[in-house]
């Protein structure tokens, strides 16, 4: 029986025997002593460790050591290498506190709004990222019709592309396909055509092959409904299937998928039309001008030719209306401003006041109908300005008679103060006879 007394352990006589007797354990007392306690002393293992490299060793007490081997806990380098201290300092590793002082350079503000020491007031600076709300289908139509439109006007689809990826309509790509057929059915040729090349230009920038897919699905689905309001509108559309092959934004196989799953007369007439002007011969090449000639597409020369004859038709009949008429089927209102030089030229070369009043009565109804913007008013007058010297040569007295002219049409209200202001003013000046003394006088007409 073991007792510890004073941190030493005690065995009570009678039970020496059962213990075996080892190098470890030292007898102090006797046992001739009956009764009373056996008190052994128990040396402790002494482990010698090295600074680095070899393996501890304990100590038998009688001069002999034994090797243990590498602890599992041992922090001390196993590489042999090092000085065998704990690694960054005891500031590293998993489930650590850091090093001493760590905490005196831990930012105090919190991120985690469930946090117990989160305090909104102390964030710091956060940037804020713009997302474009989604548009959803009943507003896609109010938002996207308009710049279709607009696009009717001035022709430019880098300006439609632009504004359409100012939108967020991820989802609705292939609607912008079907709306623009459908809103140029209603339209002349030109503006057909002008969706066409629209359809081409936007092709793998803002619709994918397969969006033009899914438009052209959605407008064969919904052309039995669009017959009744439009009869042209299964051939129209198998034009637009064809033109859009033709120009590499719709696959040739994409007419075939459709045979034999035609479920009413209006697609199966378009796909059939569609076919008839691929299976021409050199129908490839045809297709181009599928919609005709017309429009901004047309030569320069054609259209300044087309309204010189309408102004000398006006000047002659002074029909406002009529002149008008042919403007607008010229269908170029980005080339109005060459009716504004025209018409200066035309009163420039003349050199009455009959052609003035007149010019400047069907400028400024033209003006007031919103047919000629001010920028084209502008652009028209400051050509004008720019080729005086080439005008003057024909014209002696062409700076007065503009000046005369700009008065008019300023009274009239069409032309802006800026542009008023850049009239060449002060007109030549030339000498009248000998008989009048040398005396210099504006010219007259």
């Amino acid at each position: 029986m073991e007792t510890v007394v004073n941190g030493q352990v005690e065995i009570q006589n009678g039970e020496i025997d059962d213990m075996e007797m080892t190098g470890d354990v030292d007898p102090i007392s006797s046992l001739d002593e009956p009764g009373k306690p056996i008190r052994l002393i128990r040396k402790a293992k002494r482990i010698n460790r090295t600074n680095s490299g070899g393996d501890a060793t304990t100590s038998n007490g009688n001069g002999t050591d034994k090797a243990l081997p590498a602890l599992k806990n041992s922090r001390k380098s196993r590489d042999a290498r090092g000085r065998g201290e704990p690694k960054k300092g005891g500031s590293g590793g998993k489930g650590t506190w850091g090093a001493p002082g760590d905490e005196l350079f831990v930012d105090g503000s919190c991120r985690d709004a469930n946090d117990p020491n989160y305090d909104s007031d102390n964030q710091g600076d956060y940037v804020v990222e713009k997302i474009e709300p989604l548009v959803t289908p009943e507003e896609f139509d109010k938002i996207v019709s308009p710049i279709i439109l607009e696009y009717f006007n001035h022709s430019i689809t880098k300006e439609v592309e632009t504004s359409l990826d100012e939108i967020n309509i991820s989802k609705m790509k292939s609607r912008v396909v079907e709306l623009a057929i459908s809103l140029a059915m209603d339209r002349k040729a030109s503006q057909r055509e002008l969706i066409s090349i629209l359809i081409s230009d936007l092709y793998g920038k803002i619709i994918s092959p397969k969006d033009i897919s899914t438009g052209f699905d959605n407008l064969l689905k919904g052309l039995a409904d669009l017959v009744i309001d439009l009869p042209e509108a299964p051939k129209m559309l198998g034009m637009f299937m064809a033109r859009a092959v033709a120009d590499d934004c719709l696959p040739p196989k994409y007419i075939m998928s459709y045979k034999g799953e035609v479920d009413n007369t209006a697609k199966q007439a378009a796909l059939e039309k569609a076919e008839l002007l691929l299976s021409q011969k050199h129908g490839i090449v045809r297709l181009d001008n599928i919609w005709g000639i017309g429009g901004g597409i047309r030569p320069v020369k054609y259209l300044v030719k087309q309204m010189v004859l309408l102004l000398k038709e006006y000047l002659s009949s002074s029909d406002i209306i009529e002149a008008t008429r042919c403007l607008q089927e010229l269908e170029v209102p980005h080339f109005h401003h060459e009716l504004v030089y025209e018409a200066t030229v035309m009163v420039l070369e003349d050199g009455t006041e009959r052609p003035a009043e007149r010019m400047s009565k069907f400028l400024q109804s033209l003006y007031e109908h919103c047919i000629l913007t001010p920028e084209q008013v502008a652009q028209g007058f400051k050509r004008v300005f720019d080729n005086m010297p080439d005008i003057n040569l024909d014209v002696p007295n062409a700076y007065t008679l503009l000046e005369r002219f700009g008065d008019l049409c300023h009274r009239d209200g069409f032309i802006d103060e800026a542009t008023y202001r850049e009239l060449p003013r002060g007109g030549r000046k030339r000498f009248v006879s000998e008989g009048d003394g040398g005396k210099i006088k504006p010219a007259v007409l």
